[in-house]
């Protein structure tokens, strides 16, 4: 089984090397073959390319991805395709992973660290999952331009092709199968063509699943109705600008965007593999980063792309057990319960894996 690690940028580095750690403690972990590579960062100053051809092929031929996260200050001053923080959008672009899954579960032991009232959040458990290929990241034209007076103008394009919008559709309602058998799709029809199109495929699509019950709500009722009544919904559908936004909104439901795993993914087993935070350059290298959603993002990994059901349970059970037994990162920490850094978190999660 082999896997390409990519730590890439700040936190990045450390909360993938205790997702591994863990990988390693699991009984008969020999059977995964990891092999890491540069990223981000690390590719601009090795290679001068974010996404190196050496990287790029070590992703094509592996079985699955796991990734820490790119992006550094320094993108700020660098044109956005070449920046170590673009590189994430091209690999998910070449390895052709269009369906982007953000779970949002609260564990019980963490119903204090949600910014939201117990009863508003007991309960949680829902999906989001975010079209990774089109709309307004990828769509052309787009730049700066200055214009005859000397004003610059800057522009993006949002654009959906049915066939893009149907098999992300596709893979929600599948995923309502097997959960809840619900659906939300969250557009903006009201005033985006591109909208109108994503609802009336949605609707489509939502036909072939007779079982499944579909709904439609616009992205600003749909951000006050995350935090309102977030247990109503189980799979939300979206485009890849609202989804990411909808999937921040909803990392903080559970007490941290620390503790949201995510899996890309395409046509096939073959995913890549993230926590759904950033970098984070401002906390990196003070071992204080919350490595949970890596972690939680291996598990995913075993789940979906290697079929290890009863590993990937292992890796979420011992998350559990070692929150119940009180370990907490700095951004989920409760009066009472036990400080831990990143790497002492990383050595209990492994220990309750074993």
């Amino acid at each position: 089984m082999k896997i390409a690690v990519f730590p890439g940028d700040g936190i990045g580095v450390e909360v993938t090397a205790q997702a591994v750690k863990v990988l390693k403690a699991l009984p008969g972990a020999a059977r995964f073959e990891m092999e890491e590579g540069p990223i981000g960062e690390e590719g601009i100053q090795r290679f001068g390319d974010a996404l190196p051809p050496s990287s790029l092929e070590l992703a094509r031929g592996a079985d699955a991805v796991l990734l820490g996260a790119t992006g550094v200050p320094a993108d700020e001053n660098r044109e956005t395709r070449v920046s170590a923080g673009f590189a994430v959008l091209r690999l998910r672009a070449e390895l052709k992973l269009f369906a982007n899954f953000r779970p949002a579960f609260l564990y019980p032991e963490l119903i204090g660290a949600s910014t939201l009232r117990p009863e508003i959040v007991e309960g949680l458990d829902l999906v989001i999952l975010r079209e990774l290929n089109g709309d307004i990241y990828f769509g052309q034209p787009r730049g700066i331009e200055t214009g005859p007076t000397g004003e610059r103008t800057g522009f993006n394009t949002m654009r959906y092709s049915e066939a893009e919008i149907a098999r992300v559709g596709h893979a929600a309602f599948q995923a309502a199968r097997k959960r809840r058998k619900k659906v939300c799709s969250v557009d903006k029809a009201n005033v985006l063509e591109t909208m109108v199109l994503w609802r009336e495929v949605m609707t489509a699509v939502g036909r072939e699943y007779p079982d499944v019950e579909l709904r439609h709500l616009y992205v600003d009722a749909a951000a006050m109705a995350l935090m309102r009544n977030p247990r109503q919904f189980d799979v939300i559908v979206a485009g890849n600008m609202f989804g990411d936004i909808l999937s921040d909104e909803a990392a903080m439901l559970t007490g941290s965007i620390g503790m949201l795993p995510s899996a890309s993914l395409g046509v096939g087993r073959k995913g890549m593999y993230e926590p759904v935070h950033g970098s984070a350059p401002d906390i990196a290298g003070q071992n204080i980063a919350n490595p949970l959603a890596a972690i939680l993002s291996a598990a995913m990994m075993l789940r979906h792309s290697f079929d290890l059901e009863d590993d990937a349970g292992r890796i979420e059970n011992g998350v559990q057990s070692v929150l119940r037994q009180g370990y907490r990162t700095a951004d989920i920490f409760q009066p009472g319960k036990r400080l831990a850094g990143t790497e002492e978190m990383g050595d209990a999660v492994a220990a309750a894996v074993q």
